[in-house]
């Protein structure tokens, strides 16, 4: 802190403050939400439209679950955005993309949307002991994710575990003509008027062309209101986010998961709140034990959007409802198996651990560990398995 700083102590907590309208940004983050449901609704339409009764024969090629895991683990890689292609997931299975095929593609999303906090350790790329921190930091937070494929996704194959429970939590609300959603569900009876406005000219160029484009108008339409969203929520609520992750790191492991969960519902984005923590991680005011907890409550924060854009889809409302609370599961799941046995607790850490100080001695590595893990090796997985 300056001296400057010094004489006025609270200038920093003006900083961190909202802004005095922010009752209108908040405002407009309800209406960009409210744009959100009906961009999943428009896609679900859309795809329902353009490929008819053929919505599996059109993903033939991701009914191999580690196809879908790759097409979700790259398509969040590129786009650094988990809670965008989940939503997009939403609203091809409310369109009729089998909830088995999509499964996996959850599941590469969270693989994906690792790689924001990975780039932002390479800020710290000049001090060799400040990297290998900050490197061990963002990394942990891949290891966990790839522990957990390696976990479920054989079950998965095997059992369809996370399938089976996904619908039986989404059966109460579709479960029979008492129990059904649409006698209660406002939020879709909220959404119909923009959707079928919107729906209904581009719908009357063809089924198939005026699918395909409402599928590109709804993926439009879910890039710009995440976005705009993630830039309002920062600037309401990353203030306060980071002083609950302040308050909670390295207060227990209960604590660490309970504010990583709530920071990431505050801003919207894991990637947001994984990456806070680097910089903390490499000036090391937190160790990485301290901070492994937080990475995985962001991994369970992130999943309200995909249950908030299943409210209001179009079509097969209970299967997007079933792979919404699909990846709710998988990702508390994750916490309680991998966390919850000591064998499996630090795995993830002492391999971060591990990448971070071999990353810090040879900085290549760093470069051909991003390349690889994201994009050169689930290209290879996709392309062998076209051949099979």
């Amino acid at each position: 802190m300056s001296d400057t700083d010094a004489m006025h102590p609270d200038r920093e907590m003006l900083a961190d403050a909202p802004p005095r309208n922010s009752w209108q940004q908040w405002i407009a983050v309800a209406g960009l939400v409210y744009l959100l449901i009906c961009a999943v609704g428009l896609i679900g339409s859309g795809f329902k439209s353009a490929t008819g009764d053929q919505a599996e024969e059109l993903f033939a090629f991701a009914t191999n679950p580690f196809a879908g895991l790759v097409v979700g683990t790259v398509a969040t890689a590129l786009i650094q955005s988990s809670s965008t292609v989940t939503s997009i997931i939403v609203g091809l299975v409310a369109g009729g993309l089998p909830v088995a095929v999509a499964v996996p593609m959850v599941m590469g999303a969270n693989i994906g949307t690792s790689i924001t906090n990975t780039i932002v350790s390479l800020g710290h790329v000049r001090e060799k002991k400040e990297f290998a921190r900050a490197f061990s930091a963002a990394t942990v937070h891949d290891f966990f994710n790839l522990l957990s494929v390696v976990i479920f996704l054989p079950l998965e194959i095997a059992f369809g575990l996370l399938e089976k429970i996904g619908k039986a939590l989404a059966a109460p609300f579709y479960g029979g003509a008492d129990a059904s959603m649409d006698g209660f569900n406002f939020v879709k009876a909220a959404t119909a008027p923009v959707t079928k406005a919107i729906s209904g000219p581009i719908l009357s160029l063809g089924d198939v062309a005026g699918g395909v484009l409402l599928i590109l108008v709804g993926i439009a339409m879910i890039f710009l209101a995440i976005n705009f969203i993630g830039k309002l929520l920062k600037l309401l609520m990353v203030g306060r986010a980071r002083e609950i992750m302040h308050t909670a790191i390295g207060r227990g492991p209960v604590a660490g998961i309970a504010s990583g969960t709530l920071v990431t519902c505050l801003v919207q984005s894991s990637s947001t709140t994984t990456s806070l923590m680097v910089p903390l991680a490499g000036s090391g005011a937190f160790g990485l034990k301290q901070i492994y907890p937080f990475t995985l409550g962001a991994n369970i924060g992130t999943c309200l959007t995909a249950l908030l854009a299943a409210t209001a889809v179009t079509g097969n409302s209970e299967a997007a409802l079933q792979i919404a609370f699909i990846h709710l599961t998988y990702n508390v799941l994750g916490v309680l198996v991998i966390y919850g046995l000591p064998f499996l607790r630090f795995l993830p850490v002492r391999a971060a651990e591990w990448l971070g100080r071999t990353a810090a001695e040879q900085k290549s590595i760093a470069l051909a560990y991003i390349l690889g893990v994201f994009f050169v090796i689930p290209a290879l997985c996709l392309g062998i398995t076209a051949l099979l």
